[in-house]
């Protein structure tokens, strides 16, 4: 009895001449790569990050993910490229960043979540008195006379259906009202519920998150960015969870199409096929335990998916390789003065 290969190797021998390569996929073209600075990185990727495509930077607090980003940028921006950061929950330190070398000026910083305050007027006036500070003048009031505008009366309308129209309009539908919380005194005051802090805070998380997809949303339809970098780092899985799949979907084809680099910082990874690469870290281990003054980091990463990898076409099936990992050190800036 013939074999399933041996079937499809007669099959595919029979529509050779009809259909050229009826059951064979085309092979698909290798990406080009962007360094990250890194040796064992760009060894262990083959190069770097995949442009025009999605990578994701997995990994718990101290695990490294943030200087790798910025490395990232720092060759991207030294080259003079432009790069966006969209900041989720506001952690970057630009002090952090211009030391390891990113270029600030090339370096569009969005920072999500904090609240517009109105700015001061500037001083117009010529004897140093803000405008906001004068007090307005209104003019006084004439009594009415007479009753009704004898149009009024003409039509039929009298004082009181006068004064409905022009009364301030009000909703139909019902309007929450809000009670004020009674102010205690006393050295022992009544806290809130915990339900009611966490409700606020998720609803607050969500809604910075929103607004970092926005935002990365109209810097990709935009362009002209060679890196786009949003940091979920700080929010729970939940959050990132929760992004629908066609956003992921949407935002790969925009790279693609563009040609850029768009790196997700998360905790757990969150665009699922969409994602070109997913670089997995572990917590860094401290180096020079022995002595008091903190040197350093070592970082572990490890390659759990690739799609693209370097040369001239890809594979048509999927080798089995063990899982490819690699070790490096962040040094502290005093770590060679010692």
């Amino acid at each position: 009895m013939p074999t399933a290969q041996h079937l499809r190797a007669q099959i595919e021998a029979n529509l050779a001449k009809r259909i050229p390569s009826a059951l064979t996929p085309s092979p698909k073209l290798a990406y080009t790569v962007a360094p990250t600075g890194i040796r064992e990185i760009d060894e262990l990727l083959h190069g770097g990050f995949p442009i025009g495509a999605i990578s994701e930077i997995v990994g718990p607090e101290c695990s490294g993910r943030t200087s790798l980003a910025l490395t990232l940028v720092a060759n991207l921006t030294q080259a003079g490229k432009v790069c966006a950061w969209v900041d989720v929950s506001d952690t970057l330190h630009p002090e952090s960043a211009a030391a390891i070398g990113v270029d600030l000026s090339r370096l569009l910083w969005v920072r999500c979540g904090r609240s517009t305050e109105s700015a001061p007027l500037p001083d117009f006036s010529p004897y140093g008195v803000r405008m906001a500070e004068k007090p307005l003048k209104r003019k006084p009031e004439l009594p009415q006379v007479g009753g009704a505008h004898p149009r009024m009366e003409a039509k039929g309308l009298s004082a009181a259906v006068s004064n409905l129209l022009t009364a301030t309009p009000r909703c139909a539908e019902a309007q929450p009202t809000t009670r004020p919380i009674p102010k205690q005194t006393g050295p022992q005051l009544t806290p809130f519920p915990s339900s009611r802090i966490n409700a606020t805070a998720k609803r607050k998380s969500w809604s910075r998150l929103e607004q970092g997809l926005r935002v990365s949303d109209l810097l990709l339809q935009a362009g002209g960015f060679s890196c786009i970098v949003l940091d979920m780092g700080s929010l729970n899985a939940e959050y990132a969870l929760r992004v629908p799949l066609a956003t992921w979907f949407r935002f790969r084809a925009a790279a693609e199409r563009l040609q850029s680099n768009v790196v997700l910082l998360t905790q757990h990874p969150c665009s699922r096929n969409s994602a070109g690469l997913v670089l997995r870290l572990d917590p860094g281990k401290v180096l020079g335990q022995d002595g008091t003054i903190f040197t350093g980091l070592e970082h572990r990463a490890e390659l759990a998916r690739q799609r693209f990898a370097q040369g001239n076409v890809l594979p048509l099936r999927k080798q089995p390789q063990s899982v490819p990992t690699a070790q490096w050190q962040a040094k502290s800036v005093w770590a060679g003065q010692r």
